[in-house]
């Protein structure tokens, strides 16, 4: 498989397909496996915060969700073979899994109350041989975090996942690497996707890699957030000027 260094961060060089079919064979091992999906914004993030940097470094696979990851890539002389979008990559595992033959459960862990719920109805009708076998919003107290722990343990689901935001997320998911799941999947806000409680950006900006563009437009708070996209060009700049 190999990686491709990004300002510090390994990016497995892997195309969707061949990302799906290393969490497929992840499904078949005892151990838990940390997926995480960073874009230009949670690279400029994890260099200011250490235990960010620390999570994305030790992920089993961090894949490129960004446009300008792969861009960077090429920049800095070693291509990533093309973009692999978090949300996209779940839906093609499901299909994958709904196709085959084995079974598969999951954990969903996010959103505001209600949310979770709303995924599992969908997916579970979307998606055969899947099965959402526990759930919990993503707003709960320390005390609640444990008994969260304790259900995710006694379920065992084989796909937890983890979407807390950026980079809560990713920092849970490595403070409790030990969880008893197969596949650790920290995917931003696609439970609000699978809950249809927010939309996927017109396909021509997706394809046009402007997803950004969309979530600016129905946050316009994530303004200050997403100057890190020019800081983030300025930093492969010099990158790749000091070699």
């Amino acid at each position: 498989m190999g990686t491709v260094d990004i300002l510090g961060i390994p990016f497995a060089n892997l195309t969707q397909a061949e990302a799906v079919e290393k969490i497929l064979g992840h499904l078949g091992e005892t151990s838990n496996h940390i997926i995480a999906t960073p874009n230009p914004e949670g690279v400029m993030q994890a260099r200011r915060n250490p235990a960010f940097f620390e999570a994305l470094s030790n992920a089993d696979l961090s894949l490129a969700d960004g446009t300008g990851i792969v861009m960077a890539s090429v920049f800095l002389g070693q291509r990533l073979p093309e973009r692999v979008r978090g949300v996209d990559t779940m839906f093609a595992l499901l299909e994958k899994i709904s196709r085959g033959k084995t079974a598969r459960t999951a954990y969903f862990l996010g959103g505001a109350p209600g949310v979770a719920e709303k995924a599992k109805e969908n997916m579970e009708a979307r998606y055969s041989n899947f099965k959402v076998i526990g759930y919990h919003n993503g707003f709960f107290t320390a005390e609640e975090e444990a008994a969260i722990i304790s259900e995710i343990n006694h379920l065992s689901p084989d796909i937890l996942l983890v979407c807390l935001g950026m980079p809560r997320a990713e920092i849970w998911a490595t403070k409790n690497r030990n969880i008893n799941a197969r596949v650790t999947m920290c995917l931003g806000g696609t439970i609000d996707i699978m809950a249809g409680t927010v939309k996927l950006a017109p396909p021509l900006m997706r394809k046009l890699g402007l997803e950004w563009l969309n979530r600016l437009y129905r946050q316009p708070q994530r303004f200050f957030r997403m100057l890190d996209i020019p800081r983030f060009m300025w930093a492969v700049f010099l990158k790749r000027l000091m070699g």
